[in-house]
């Protein structure tokens, strides 16, 4: 996964928060866009979009963006900023066999994970089904457990997956599966579909549990673009192939594939830096 776009009211409070409260360094800030990230990848990228309004409850968009830290330690070090500096934005924690993830909201109301990997070795596999569940996970003994262990403050990180809200799970199989050619790792029913490539528990999702029924997205304050890294050249064209034999309109210069999903979020697929 690239680093995922969102349209913002205040350029400067989301800013301050992504960089002072999630601990990301700023990029780049050119007009009105600010792109952070760290050790040089980009994560986030904020665009000043202020003629936009906040999109209505029940919309399709972005369910969160989730932030993958390679040690505990830098996780626990993102994790105190939180708890000392914005602890009203926190929104719960869990232990889900895979990973260790822990929940928040920015100021604007978008869904952000911060998270850590256990190794593959340690991952389940059923049938083809990567075994995930919801345990619980006490914030302050994650913290005590791993606070200082080594410096932490800017280890490496990226975007690790993108949660989505959609209207319907079996339209998102067929765009994202059938079409875009990921695996699919995860099925609950009709609630929600996990996606991936390369044996990943999940680089996508998407999920109806405040979305049911919704339709294509107007424009509106949240998730303005998801940006796929694909591996080479080969990836790219092979992606271009599939989108145009299934009739998806894509914009592409020859180096970077834009189109939107059923819900009109935006994707732009282009090669790893």
């Amino acid at each position: 996964m690239g680093a995922v776009t969102l349209f913002v009211a205040d350029l400067d409070a989301m800013t301050a928060f992504y960089r002072d409260i999630i601990t990301l360094q700023v990029l780049g800030a050119e007009g009105d866009t600010v792109t952070l990230g760290r050790a040089g990848v980009p994560i986030v990228i904020l665009q000043h979009s202020p003629g936009l309004k906040h999109a209505a409850r029940g919309s399709a968009g972005l369910f969160h963006t989730a932030i993958v830290f390679e040690s505990q330690a830098a996780l626990a070090s993102a994790l105190l900023s939180v708890a000392q500096r914005a602890p009203q934005t926190f929104t719960g924690s869990a232990d889900h066999l895979v990973s260790q993830a822990f929940y928040l909201t920015d100021p604007e109301g978008n869904g952000i994970e911060l998270y850590w990997d256990r190794d593959r070795s340690e991952w389940s596999w059923t049938h083809g089904q990567v075994e995930m569940a919801t345990l619980y996970l006490d914030p302050n003994t994650f913290l005590q457990e791993h606070l200082g262990e080594e410096p932490a403050d800017m280890a490496p990180a990226r975007v690790g997956h993108v949660h989505l809200s959609v209207g319907d799970v079996a339209t998102a199989r067929d765009f994202y599966v059938q079409r875009l050619g990921f695996d699919a790792t995860l099925s609950m029913g009709e609630q929600a579909l996990f996606v991936s490539a390369g044996g990943y528990h999940h680089h996508m999702a998407m999920n109806v549990w405040n979305s049911r029924g919704a339709g294509p997205r107007m424009p509106a304050l949240g998730l303005g673009q998801v940006d796929l890294a694909l591996p080479d050249a080969d990836s790219l064209g092979e992606l271009g192939e599939r989108l145009k034999h299934f009739g998806t309109q894509v914009a592409d210069d020859g180096r970077t594939l834009t189109f939107s999903d059923p819900w009109n979020n935006t994707l732009k697929a282009q090669l790893v830096a």
